[in-house]
């Protein structure tokens, strides 16, 4: 492989996992722009039990895509006449728009937990996000619900941190 398509197959490597980071699961600490101001309901609970589970990675379309485009013109660069040029850009472009729907995919794949909580009310509460703040099984949180739920340590010498 020449210089040139070695340069031209890092860029585009380059570019796609670049693009896919933007797809990578936000964490428990990220609000989405459109909740600044929203409106929401607090309440205060003990997390009764947890367990490990596997967040599914992502089909957008902008893996496949870029992968197609990224390997259509890598494909394009290999073959001596046109029908060469040709077959490798058709080649290439199915190529890596499988390979870029597998990097998203992958990439967008994670891990979280399931927090099963007994809010201060009754009842009991499912809510499954990432676990970055390790919480246990047994400790005080404080639930915050708008359009998702989400729970956070309950702050120690707090009400809200006794039972």
């Amino acid at each position: 492989m020449s210089k040139r398509r070695m340069s031209l197959f890092a860029s585009f490597l380059g570019f796609l996992l670049l693009g896919l980071s933007a797809c990578a699961p936000a964490t428990n600490s990220t609000v989405d722009r459109r909740m600044l101001g929203a409106q929401g309901t607090v309440y205060w609970g003990t997390i009764i039990a947890a367990r490990p589970v596997a967040v599914s990675g992502t089909r957008s379309g902008i893996g496949p895509v870029a992968g197609a485009v990224g390997g259509g013109v890598l494909g394009s660069t290999i073959g001596g006449d046109w029908r060469g040029r040709t077959v490798g850009g058709v080649v290439g472009a199915l190529a890596g728009g499988v390979l870029g729907g597998a990097i998203e995919e992958s990439a967008t794949r994670g891990d979280a937990f399931e927090f099963i909580i007994r809010p201060d009310f009754g009842g009991e509460r499912v809510i499954s996000q990432t676990n970055e703040l390790g919480l246990q099984v047994g400790e005080r949180v404080i639930i915050t619900e708008t359009d998702i739920a989400r729970i956070s340590r309950a702050p120690a010498g707090t009400a809200a941190a006794r039972p």
